[in-house]
């Protein structure tokens, strides 16, 4: 993002290579669903920060709250993970299926919402439990793993 592309959720500069290679192809689907349910997790703490502190004036403003504001803190550990996953997507030799299956499983990891944990996997528990749209977005993401595990070892 410091080059001033705008990265979508459905875009990535290594979706071309994803399409002949088995591993980058699971990467970019991993991206992409971690993306979807990041958005639904920054919408719904946007819109609590916006309730209970303050209106967000602005697109730059919310990006200064995602990356300085404690509101905002624990979204920055999945935000850092799918830059590590867009990361590898970039190398110049292409990820490896030992690549793939070890971010998909730290990806489960992250996206396990326990009870007794802190950081992210707890405030993920407490947002899917105060947010219908939230358990809706952790569903789709079981459906990417599930679609990711069956493809395992292509």
């Amino acid at each position: 993002m410091e080059s001033g592309r705008k990265i979508l959720p459905d875009s990535n500069p290594a979706k071309t290579n994803a399409m002949a290679d088995p591993a980058a192809q699971r990467l970019t689907t991993l991206r992409n669903g971690l993306l979807r349910l990041h958005k639904h997790l920054l919408d719904l703490e946007r819109a609590a920060y916006e309730r209970d502190v303050a209106r967000i004036q602005g697109p730059g403003h919310l990006l200064d709250l995602l990356l300085n504001d404690p509101w905002f803190a624990w979204l920055r550990e999945l935000s850092q993970f799918v830059v590590l996953v867009d990361e590898t997507l970039d190398l110049d030799e292409p990820a490896t299926a030992a690549d793939a299956d070890r971010l998909i499983g730290e990806a489960r990891r992250l996206i396990s919402p326990g009870e007794n944990a802190d950081g992210f996997a707890r405030r993920y528990r407490e947002a899917m439990q105060r947010d219908a749209g939230a358990v809706l977005a952790h569903r789709d993401m079981m459906n990417v793993f599930a679609a990711l595990g069956s493809k395992h070892g292509d």
